[in-house]
């Protein structure tokens, strides 16, 4: 049975997933589009997302040079080129949760156009990538969101853990050394990865490749694996008919099954 939490603990939650979890995310996006790669080329410029807070900002900047994007946490030392500037924590969840207005505070967005268009861009694309129902009909778009949503839950599982979510830290704190996974046969470059350590954790993209890991969520496509994630596929069947294998017990799937719906609920 999950644990209550107060309308104060899940804001910060939200906000921490938001900024940290989805927010870097626009490096992959940006990787794996070079139609959106095309605004970057011979440019060097840094972005902020960020929110005001009592104690000051929570952000998160992007420096882009060249074409690449390197996500840092924290307020950037340099004065942003563009800075999307959220008035608190509630108005940057409720923003990304679909409430569109008001609208942040859109710094730099007329001195410097170009960037904050490219930037819109880049988030633009993510919404509409994350907020798909459906898997995407394109088979590159199905592999991008698959990409993403294993690091979103990787990472997020993470995050809920450093944050003390009383569920995710309790789990974490009995865990010896294991490494849970996310994978899709035939895609290593899908794959994802959480290294859980008595109460510490460290998620990280790609395969783990120095020993088996002691969990695996594998799916045999792209497709089957967003069925899962967007909850269009019922778990027992695609289990049944193997377009899931759970490597490992079945109780750890099940224990990595809630905590991916967790955050899920937060980031909705």
């Amino acid at each position: 049975m999950a644990t209550a939490i107060t309308k104060e603990q899940e804001t910060l939650f939200s906000t921490h997933l938001f900024l940290y979890a989805v927010c870097p995310l626009l490096k992959t996006i940006l990787e794996d589009r070079p139609a959106l790669q095309k605004g970057w080329q011979a440019k060097k410029a840094v972005a902020q997302i960020s929110c005001k807070t009592p104690d000051g900002k929570m952000a998160i900047h992007y420096i882009f040079e060249n074409g690449t994007c390197t996500p840092k946490k924290g307020v950037s030392e340099e004065t942003p080129d563009v800075e999307l500037e959220f008035k608190s924590p509630e108005h940057l969840c409720g923003f990304f949760k679909g409430k569109l207005f008001p609208l942040p505070k859109m710094k730099g967005a007329l001195k410097h156009f170009s960037v904050f268009l490219n930037f819109m861009k880049l988030l633009l694309t993510m919404s509409g990538l994350l907020g798909a129902k459906t898997a995407p009909k394109k088979e590159d778009d199905q592999k991008l969101l698959v990409k993403c949503m294993f690091y979103l839950l990787s990472r997020g599982i993470s995050i809920l853990n450093k944050l003390g979510h009383p569920d995710v830290a309790a789990w974490a704190a009995l865990s010896p050394d294991r490494i849970y996974a996310w994978a899709v046969e035939g895609e290593p470059e899908l794959s994802a990865y959480l290294r859980v350590k008595k109460g510490r954790t460290k998620a990280r993209r790609g395969q783990y490749t120095k020993s088996m890991p002691f969990f695996t969520m594998k799916f045999d496509s792209p497709k089957s694996a967003l069925g899962i994630l967007q909850e269009t596929d019922d778990m027992i069947e695609a289990t049944i008919q193997q377009r899931l294998v759970m490597v490992g017990g079945p109780e750890f799937g099940a224990q990595l099954g809630d905590y991916m719906l967790l955050v899920g609920s937060l980031v909705k």
